[in-house]
């Protein structure tokens, strides 16, 4: 596991090197093998946190494609320790200005139950 370019808070990680950061450009890119993998080493970071750093808790950042904000184009996930009352917010502040063309719960059963991989 990598420090982040700027730890925040103070033990954050940065991960996975190796395999998924240099092969995957994204999630959309990795096969489920690889994001099962890769979660179970996210899980063993975020024990750590919680039983070296006492952390009460973690969040789980990734950003996979343009309309995401992904800087970085290679699979990485951020593990961000968390404790009650650190005065971080992760959680959008606000309210997506997409505007759907139909149902966007409907569109979202559609594809999981037809296995629809993307559409362009």
């Amino acid at each position: 596991m990598l420090h982040g370019p700027i730890a925040i808070p103070k033990g954050h990680r940065l991960g996975p090197d190796g395999e998924c950061s240099s092969h995957y450009a994204d999630l959309f890119d990795a096969s489920s093998d690889v994001l099962a993998g890769t979660m179970a080493l996210v899980k063993q970071v975020a024990v750590a946190m919680r039983t070296g750093q006492n952390a009460s808790g973690v969040n789980i950042l990734t950003a996979s494609g343009p309309g995401s904000e992904q800087s970085v184009p290679h699979l990485h996930f951020h593990v961000v320790p968390r404790w009650v009352d650190d005065g971080i917010s992760t959680w959008p502040t606000g309210r997506s200005e997409h505007h759907f063309s139909g149902d966007p719960v409907a569109e979202l059963a559609d594809a999981l139950a037809s296995g629809q991989h993307h559409r362009t």
